[in-house]
């Protein structure tokens, strides 16, 4: 027996139905669709969601939840503790240098300093936003904060 010799068994498969190809076929003319009424026509029956002309739920149900404020200022965020394994004792914390080290992507993002973490290294901290306890950890090391904005 050979590949080119394999055939599927009798009766497993059947052939596709041919629809308009003729009245020969036995599925010319209307082509199986009946005579008249709107799922005979190209395009006809009824859109998908549609609930018989009753308003349908995606048009019911509101559009957008909630409030979303245009005007919100997106920080990324820096915990001291990552301050503090990044930098060396006396350094200066900017946006830059923490591109530079890979900490944030771009130095047009506003950055905010969070105080997760510990910090022993003298750093001065000049970023867009520090949060309290952050601040207080950078000053009772030694360091100090000057805020950009």
């Amino acid at each position: 027996m050979q590949l080119n010799d394999l055939r599927p068994a009798e009766g497993s498969r059947k052939n596709r139905k041919r629809i308009g190809r003729g009245n020969s076929s036995g599925h010319g003319t209307t082509a199986g669709r009946g005579t008249k009424g709107q799922l005979s026509r190209s395009g006809g029956g009824k859109g998908k969601g549609f609930e018989g002309g009753q308003q349908p739920l995606a048009m019911r149900l509101p559009k957008l939840p909630g409030f979303k404020n245009h005007n919100r200022v997106e920080y990324a965020p820096v915990n001291v503790a990552r301050l503090e394994a990044l930098f060396a004792d006396g350094e200066t914390v900017d946006a830059d240098t923490l591109v530079a080290k890979g900490v944030i992507k771009h130095n047009y993002v506003p950055v905010k300093v969070l105080g997760d973490g510990e910090i022993t290294k003298k750093l001065t901290v000049k970023v867009d936003k520090v949060s309290a306890s952050a601040q207080a950890k950078i000053e009772a090391a030694g360091g100090k904060v000057e805020q950009a904005c």
